[in-house]
């Protein structure tokens, strides 16, 4: 039986995730802005028109726009897309322009700008120090325990009790590492690195595929190897070390994302599997009828993801921004203005676009395109 979670449980849900990692991101912006001397005139949760606001002591607007789909700081002289100087800037008294961000050398403009990603990656960490200080981490050892009859594994030659030390050259340390990586690569033929008996061996398998369904009805393309762990192994960590089992599951979860992206690019993936932000809000709702841990776990994920996307050297993300640094840092001395310009141009162009694609695979995904198409027909 599908289970929804509601429209009102799906809204607020939405909110929890997203204006909270919103943020986050933009209250890094804004400190390390601060830390390097630069006014903040503008601090906005959501876009468009304000909805609500108030001005603090410093100057600085701090408001919610009506549209909630992210947020931005607008720092003293950000008067253009590309943050190049105009003659409005130049304009400006100059000790008010020196505290502005055009003004700043470039190496403190690109910590600005790269802090609000950072941050998202720590917030990720935080969290999931904090489940693996209370709840544990998963130690169980990639030993086969059982091998399905018919399955890849067994096709392969593996037996109970052989140890997976590596997939498709990817070294394997617990048995969720292998989880992680099969589950990927559906209908894939890798090579399984293993030891039987203290000897290494190896062996190729193509991983099944299987369509699985979750009680909220959705459905997902797996890969599947066919083996059974052996002996579960759960640990609690350390207080003092759960910051760095935090930043491995980090370093996890990132790797499984740029696998995802890199199969959806080389067409192993269908793009069916872009999501934009009713996907989120759907996805938030569904795990928020599942308990409050299952919905700061999603945080987690997403603030991983948010970090990544705004990394990405696309102008207008922050990626974009600290690319055209780096070529003023080697060049000793900034991108032209137009082609800055045209650059953000094409970048927001783009964005739009995508925007455009994951919302009508959204839309797809909840069903509307299969029931017009009914109604038509």
């Amino acid at each position: 039986m599908i289970q929804t979670p509601g429209l009102l449980l799906t809204l607020v849900a939405f909110f929890l995730v997203i204006g909270p990692l919103v943020f986050v991101h933009e209250m890094g912006h804004y400190l390390a802005g601060r830390w390097f001397g630069v006014k903040a005139e503008a601090f906005s949760i959501g876009f468009g028109r304000e909805i609500a606001g108030w001005t603090d002591r410093r100057g600085t607007r701090w408001k919610l726009g009506w549209l909630p789909l992210g947020g931005y700081v607008r720092f003293a002289g950000d008067m253009n897309p590309a943050s190049q100087p105009s003659a409005d800037w130049l304009a400006l008294p100059a000790a008010e322009r020196q505290r502005t961000f055009q003004a700043k050398p470039v190496w403190q403009r690109a910590i600005i700008v790269a802090a609000g990603p950072a941050v998202n990656f720590l917030l990720a960490v935080l969290i999931l120090a904090g489940f693996a200080a209370t709840v544990g981490v998963d130690r169980t050892p990639p030993v086969v325990g059982t091998v399905q009859a018919g399955s890849a594994a067994a096709a392969a030659g593996l037996q109970p009790g052989d140890r997976i030390t590596a997939l498709g050259g990817r070294s394997v340390e617990t048995y969720r590492d292998l989880q992680l990586y099969v589950v990927m690569r559906p209908g894939e033929r890798v090579a399984v690195d293993y030891i039987r008996s203290g000897r290494p061996a190896r062996a190729d398998a193509i991983f099944g595929r299987v369509t699985m369904r979750d009680r909220f009805g959705n459905e997902t393309a797996i890969g599947r190897l066919g083996v059974g762990s052996g002996r579960i192994v759960y640990e609690p960590v350390p207080l003092l070390q759960a910051p760095g089992a935090g930043v491995r599951m980090v370093g996890s979860i990132l790797r499984g994302t740029l696998d995802g992206l890199g199969q959806i690019i080389t067409g192993r993936r269908s793009l069916d599997e872009l999501g934009g932000p009713i996907r989120i809000a759907k996805v938030s709702g569904e795990q928020f009828s599942l308990g409050w841990a299952a919905l700061v776990l999603l945080i987690a994920f997403v603030s991983i993801n948010l970090g990544f996307i705004n990394l990405l050297p696309v102008p207008m993300l922050d990626g974009g921004h600290l690319f055209f640094y780096a070529i003023e840092a080697v060049r000793r001395r900034p991108v032209a203005a137009s082609t800055q310009e045209w650059a953000f141009r094409g970048g927001l162009a783009a964005l739009l676009a995508l925007m455009l694609f994951v919302t009508i695979n959204d839309l797809g995904n909840l069903g509307l395109w299969k029931n017009l198409a009914g109604l038509i027909g």
